[in-house]
């Protein structure tokens, strides 16, 4: 079996939450929110390794926080600093891999609700492509405003809404990040410098559209009523 390591970013700040503490150890249903994903990746055996970025100042209570989780399984956890943008952390997480030919997983611990099913259906199609991204299809209809005007409507057949985790290999996304690097360019995701800087075609695979990020005390509500739904 080929093994995988995960980026689990867990830097975030709870602003839009309107939180004074880091988003992810909020509880969700008695539970903090970074232990949902953390769990979902003890579960799967070919998970060999998980990088956690944090706030520095966090670090130790997320430490503790993991240590006591209940779980049959584990794997290893490694702890690094996060940088001051989202891209800039998965790249302190990436010098922290243990081998850069393997595959690493990129995810965001906000997204409680990643599934064993959709790893194993992303760690199948990055041995068969290289590459490989969560999504779902767009539901509404979506328009191109500008000051308040609409502009166009956007055929929403090509329009996917991408999650995560995403998946490549780890020499391929270092090197995506090292020629970001080099222009300065600000992605607002790993597959936007796969698209720019690497010649592998990024591939979809289908998620869920319960695997959304808590971004938002309203998210906090649509989690909760989603693990009432997955207890009952």
């Amino acid at each position: 079996m080929k093994e995988y390591e995960v980026i689990l970013l867990a830097a975030g700040q709870g602003k839009r939450m309107k939180a004074s503490r880091n988003k992810i150890l909020l509880q969700l249903m008695g539970k903090p929110i970074i232990l949902y994903s953390l769990k979902t990746f003890y579960e799967d055996p070919a998970c060999k390794h998980i990088i956690m970025v944090t706030q520095a100042n966090e670090q130790e209570l997320l430490k503790e926080t993991v240590r006591k989780m209940k779980s049959k399984k584990t794997c290893p956890v490694t702890f690094v600093s996060g940088g001051s943008e989202r891209q800039y952390s998965v790249y302190n997480g990436l010098q922290e891999m243990k081998d850069l030919e393997n595959i690493v997983m990129v995810h965001d611990g906000a997204r409680p609700f990643v599934t064993l099913a959709q790893l194993k259906a992303l760690h199948a199609k990055v041995l068969e492509t290289s590459t490989a991204i969560l999504g779902v299809p767009v539901k509404d209809t979506i328009k191109r405003v500008f000051q308040g005007t609409v502009q166009e409507t956007i055929p929403r057949e090509t329009l996917w809404q991408i999650q995560t985790p995403q998946a490549f290999y780890g020499k391929d996304l270092l090197a995506a990040h090292e020629k970001s690097k080099e222009d300065d360019f600000l992605g607002t995701d790993e597959s936007s410098l796969m698209e720019k800087y690497s010649a592998l075609p990024v591939t979809m695979v289908l998620g869920s559209y319960e695997n959304i990020k808590l971004t938002t005390p309203d998210d906090m509500l649509i989690g909760e009523a989603i693990v009432k739904r997955k207890r009952s």
